[in-house]
């Protein structure tokens, strides 16, 4: 019973993990297609902090 307990929490945290990191890489995607200096500076604020958050913590 653990076992799948375990399994079931590791692939929920695996699916998190990789649509967080597909999301912030779609708003930096958009963001470049604008051609906006300052837009792609301002997301990239943004991904910097969400990246850190969600991403190196895992």
């Amino acid at each position: 019973m653990l076992y799948f307990v375990l399994k079931y929490l590791h692939v929920i945290g695996a699916s998190v993990l990789l649509g967080t990191g597909a999301g912030i890489a779609f708003f930096m995607l958009l963001a470049h297609r604008t051609g906006n200096a300052a837009t792609i500076a301002a997301v990239a604020r943004i991904v910097v902090v969400a990246d850190f958050l969600f991403t190196s913590t895992a």
